[in-house]
């Protein structure tokens, strides 16, 4: 498996269910580690700056939104298929980082 990026959004596996994730750990450190730091992709939509949108362009089905207020660390070995990525939308990661410390 080619290992997930920053910025790419990854279908995980957990033992709750299979969700889409964004992938927040920065990419030089991915192939050093058994666990990364994601944000979980909800349909609901708050408006808020602590989500990064996302939609067909990034590979999901619908309108959602990654939630930065919700981050979780998940095993790379949990990560499936690659759905897309954010691509030049990469400083809104950035931005939500900021929103969620509140720097």
């Amino acid at each position: 498996m080619i290992p997930p990026r920053q910025g790419e959004v990854w279908w995980a596996e957990t033992e709750e269910k299979r969700r889409p994730v964004l992938v927040v750990t920065r990419s030089e450190a991915v192939p050093v580690l058994t666990s990364i730091v994601v944000a979980p992709v909800t349909r609901t939509v708050r408006d808020i700056p602590t989500e990064v949108r996302l939609d067909e362009r990034e590979g999901m089905p619908m309108e959602c939104a990654a939630s930065f207020d919700n981050l979780q660390r998940v095993r790379v070995s949990a990560l499936t298929e690659r759905a897309g990525d954010v691509g030049p939308r990469r400083e809104e990661i950035c931005q939500a980082l900021r929103a969620l410390s509140d720097c």
